[in-house]
């Protein structure tokens, strides 16, 4: 339960600057329709929560395989030090990849649907997430609903290793054990500086998983494969190409990491029967 309730509150906190990002991500460099970030969130007000469906029905399994795979792995390794903390974080991210690439594939669709169109244009393809994912798989099967795997398991392994690694280092040097005084606000420290840390180390690549997943939304397919996006994107943007979006995704990952992280090592304390729980 605290794994579903702290991922609903991540991605309802987090889900319209993710909208935001993925817009910025993939819009055309030539004819862009936004100036920044805010400009974004300006013109798209109204469908900030596009495909919120697909990331609602996979966060039970996303975190479930996160924490779990993550809290066993370490059960395996003994030590409780950053290194383990590290190799454990990147073995779950890449376990969860089988459920959040489709995942993924079907919010970057639903929040790029109507992209470009009329404002009295009416016309969807896609009702929800879940229909969404049907067409793909009835138009392009299998391989098509696993779009943007390779560079999701480039940025997950290392992304979730780097997150807890950050968040096992901040917890330890700043002293978060139940005794000790103001645990509450440095774990929310931890868990936001966590979540901006691993972020910042994968955004190129969550930039190419974005702009592969949203190609073909107008019928015509810009790439080739990773290399060729990659090759495509820095010759007509710049190597600032992955910088696209990066600053709604800071503002998302402090607030909604801290109030994850923070949840599920309060709520996993007072599981184990701790005698005395964090003073504040």
């Amino acid at each position: 339960l605290d794994m579903l309730s702290s991922g609903a509150a991540g991605v309802l906190v987090g889900h319209p600057f993710d909208t935001v990002k993925v817009r910025l991500q993939v819009q055309r460099f030539d004819k862009p329709l936004y100036r920044g970030t805010f400009h974004c969130f300006q013109s798209i007000v109204a469908g900030l929560y596009k495909g919120i469906g697909s990331p609602m029905m996979g966060l039970t399994f996303i975190n479930g395989i996160v924490f779990g795979v993550q809290g066993n792995a370490m059960r395996l390794l003994g030590e409780d030090i950053p290194t383990h903390q590290f190799i454990t974080g990147a073995a779950a991210g890449t376990m969860q990849c089988i459920i959040c690439c489709p995942m993924e594939l079907a919010k970057t669709r639903m929040q790029m649907q109507g992209t470009g169109q009329k404002k009295s244009s009416s016309k969807k393809l896609y009702k929800n997430s879940l229909d969404c994912l049907l067409h793909i798989y009835r138009q392009e099967g299998l391989r098509g609903i696993n779009r943007g795997m390779v560079t999701t398991l480039v940025r997950e392994a290392p992304g979730f290793g780097m997150y807890f690694w950050t968040y096992a280092v901040l917890t330890q040097s700043l002293g978060c054990e139940p005794n000790d005084s103001y645990v509450i606000p440095k774990l929310l420290f931890s868990g936001g500086m966590a979540g901006i840390t691993s972020w910042i180390v994968t955004y190129p690549a969550d930039v190419i998983k974005s702009r592969l997943q949203a190609d073909g939304v107008g019928g015509v397919n810009q790439y080739n494969g990773i290399a060729d996006c990659v090759r495509h994107s820095v010759r007509k943007e710049g190597y600032m190409v992955f910088t696209r979006g990066l600053t709604s995704t800071v503002m998302r990952a402090f607030p909604v990491n801290a109030a994850i992280f923070a949840t599920v090592t309060l709520v996993l304390t007072y599981a184990r029967g701790e005698e005395e729980g964090p003073k504040d």
